[in-house]
Parts: C-alpha cells; sequence; structure tokens
C-alpha cells in the first residue's frame, strides 16, 4: 500500500527514465492521469494509455532527447504529512524557467505559468526539471 501516490508515480518517472525504459505501467487515479496528460502537455513524457481491464492501468511512454532522459529530476513539495499551498503571487519559476511546478488548483492540475495566466493559486504539488 502506498501511502503517497503522487511521490510514487514521480519517483517511478525519474527512475524509469533513468533506466532507459521506454514505458511505464501503473495502477490507475484519474489524479494521476491529469497530472500524465499536463506532462505530456509539456514534453516530459511522450504519451499516455489506459488499459482497463480487472485492474485498470496507466501506461506512460517516457520521452528522451537524443538518447538522455527529458526528467533529470523532481522534487515533492506538498506531502500528506504537510500541505503546502501558494498563491498566485507565491508563484515562481522552477530552475530559471528551466523546469516545471504542477499545482492543484480549483482549475485543475495546472503548471505555474497556467496558474499565473488564470489567477489562481493552489496545493504545490511537486517541481520537475
Amino acid at each position: 500500500m502506498v501511502t503517497d501516490p503522487t511521490a510514487d508515480f514521480i519517483i517511478r518517472l525519474k527512475n524509469a527514465s533513468n533506466a532507459g525504459k521506454e514505458t511505464l505501467t501503473l495502477p490507475y487515479s484519474q489524479m494521476k492521469r491529469a497530472i500524465a496528460e499536463v506532462l505530456v502537455r509539456e514534453g516530459y513524457v511522450a504519451s499516455i494509455d489506459k488499459k482497463s481491464k480487472a485492474g485498470a492501468s496507466l501506461i506512460v511512454a517516457l520521452a528522451y532527447k537524443d538518447g538522455k532522459p527529458v526528467i533529470s529530476g523532481v522534487k515533492r513539495l506538498s506531502k500528506p504529512s504537510r500541505r503546502l499551498y501558494a498563491g498566485v503571487r507565491d508563484i515562481q519559476p522552477v530552475k530559471r524557467g528551466h523546469g516545471l511546478l504542477l499545482l492543484s488548483t480549483p482549475a485543475g492540475i495546472l503548471t505555474g505559468k497556467e496558474a499565473r495566466e488564470q489567477r489562481v493559486g493552489g496545493e504545490t504539488l511537486f517541481e520537475i526539471w
């Protein structure tokens, strides 16, 4: 049993891409799918697919650039034991604009840039670069 599915998801992404895997299969949830859709849109993941048999699975195709993984690091910010929230004014660029901040907002899962444009704050999930 995993106590923090989001942390498990991002660590699996990082480890699989560092190991050179093409795809990653993990248990399905709507939150993981929403996060994966944002990562596809931003180019950190190649594609996603849902397999629905007895236990639903999310299949994530990892992205590589010139044979190197696009994902080089992740950092979980808000944890089950300590939730972190950010207002619109508190959202800053990650790694001088070379990374991505994901937030859970009333408008859904958004990047830091999208949240600033839509003028919404929310729970800071993680940074990825």
